[in-house]
């Protein structure tokens, strides 16, 4: 301020511009509520007659936000995954990632680090098509790399374990970064996976009635040595914390409900760290 009292030039630049800044982060944020609002009015669309007629009244023949669900569909080919047979799908992933151990040197302790080193998603035109055969409608996914959750499968996942030296090990401790490993992951988006997931409850729970649990045998009741203690399929490979719980599979982490609470003592589940099984 200069002596007579006055905002000087430069003030009023900074008065100016903060004002601006400020105009333009309360449009941004007008903008995106406005966007939320309209997501949660979304309708739920049933891929069949409704959606023709809903478009047909729609102006414009179009509609802004929709929720639909339907199985997925290959236009023409499928991708093939690289490590397991007789998979296919529409959308795969091959992730490369790095796990070290980095010294802090405030609390002086070794703290685990990732980081993707390499990611490659390829992907082909796919349609969604109602769970009922002969409904003839289907709708075009165009840019489905576009989505924030894709809801991918992880269908191959094997970690490499570094193997240092003497010297190497000499020079992780002087540097303080110590590696672990490197982790490979495949993930795919399946054709028809909601359907065969659908076609597969009827059938346990026929297998269930026709078979009571007292009637089973010993093996099939308590599921295989180390299963997940939700699916009973596959193996346990996340140790839950603060619980320290080892008891369920990376799927069925993944389909917890928010926030996630672990399966067996039901306690707020903070951080998760994978195992790998050899």
């Amino acid at each position: 301020m200069e002596s007579g009292g006055r905002p000087s030039l430069g003030q009023f630049i900074l008065l100016g511009t903060s004002s601006v800044v400020t105009a333009f982060l309360y449009s941004v944020y007008r903008q995106k509520a406005q966007v939320a609002q309209e997501l949660k009015g979304a309708k739920r669309i049933h891929l069949g007659e409704d959606l023709k007629s809903i478009l047909s009244e729609a102006p414009g023949k179009c509609v802004p936000y929709a929720v639909i669900e339907g199985a997925v569909r290959s236009v023409k080919e499928t991708l093939n995954s690289q490590f397991v047979e007789n998979c296919k799908g529409v959308i795969q992933r091959l992730t490369l990632q790095e796990h070290k151990m980095v010294w802090n040197r405030t609390t002086h302790l070794w703290n685990d680090c990732s980081k993707i080193i390499h990611q490659r998603t390829n992907t082909v035109p796919f349609d969604l098509v109602p769970h009922e055969d002969g409904a003839g409608v289907a709708v075009r996914v165009l840019k489905p790399l576009d989505a924030v959750d894709l809801g991918l499968e992880t269908v191959y996942e094997r970690f490499h374990p570094s193997t240092p030296s003497f010297t190497d090990v000499v020079g992780h401790y002087l540097s303080g970064e110590r590696p672990k490993g490197v982790q490979e992951t495949e993930e795919m988006l399946k054709q028809y996976l909601r359907r065969r997931r659908e076609r597969q409850r009827p059938e346990e729970e026929f297998r269930e009635r026709a078979c009571p649990e007292e009637d089973r045998p010993e093996e099939d009741r308590e599921g295989p040595k180390g299963a997940c203690v939700v699916c009973l399929n596959n193996f346990r490979s996340c140790v839950f914390l603060e619980c320290g719980h080892v008891c369920a599979c990376t799927e069925c982490y993944r389909a917890l409900p928010e926030p996630r609470r672990c399966p067996i003592c039901r306690q707020e589940i903070s951080r998760v760290v994978r195992l790998y099984n050899s």
